[in-house]
């Protein structure tokens, strides 16, 4: 957007200007030059995702659900987390999810329902996410990326998973609020 045009209005902001600082197959970095809701002038860094996370909890009859734990590169530390992984905009959440789930563990089938859409960090990014409770689920061969290959899939009881959480052992967020939005719903037997 040029100096001469009117900024866009983005709700109580104003966009005056947007430059692509950065771009790779799987997100774009704009700085944006803006008027905050105050009115005064202001900078704003925005993430955009060319992908939705997507999260899996996996309840099955002992309600015993499924982590998978892997070396973050950006933590820099290990990551015990609920299937998860990227799904194209172009592609229903569901389907997406189905696929992540049968490449890190195996799962196929099964019952499913939408438990949440969340955004994950909307301070900076557009991230959408949707995390879905499996159940009656049938076990078969998974099919790691290479990114994947330090995966290691455990499957412990719901409550221990709720326990890690308390701990602290879980901190991925998408995680967290699929595990508690579970327990939620096998607590009032609504699955």
């Amino acid at each position: 957007m040029s100096d001469n045009r009117k900024p866009e209005k983005i709700g109580p902001w104003q966009r005056k200007s947007r430059q692509q600082v950065y771009d790779n197959p799987w997100i774009t970095v704009s700085h944006d030059e803006v008027i905050t809701p105050a009115g005064t002038d202001g900078i704003y860094g925005h993430i955009h995702f060319k992908s939705r996370a997507l999260g899996i909890v996996t309840i099955d009859e002992q309600r015993n659900t499924m982590l998978v734990g892997q070396h973050r590169y950006t933590l820099n530390e290990h990551s015990w987390e609920i299937p998860m992984g990227g799904g194209a905009l172009d592609t229903s959440p569901l389907e997406a999810a189905q696929r992540e789930l049968q490449e890190e563990t195996g799962l196929t089938g099964g019952r499913w329902q939408q438990l949440l859409k969340v955004h994950p960090s909307n301070s900076v990014t557009d991230e959408e996410g949707y995390v879905f409770l499996a159940t009656n689920l049938k076990r078969g061969q998974a099919a790691l990326e290479d990114s994947e290959s330090d995966l290691i899939v455990k499957e412990i009881p719901l409550s221990e998973a709720i326990a890690m959480i308390d701990r602290g052992e879980i901190t991925d967020a998408i995680s967290i609020a699929g595990l508690l939005a579970a327990e939620k719903k096998v607590a009032g037997n609504v699955y």
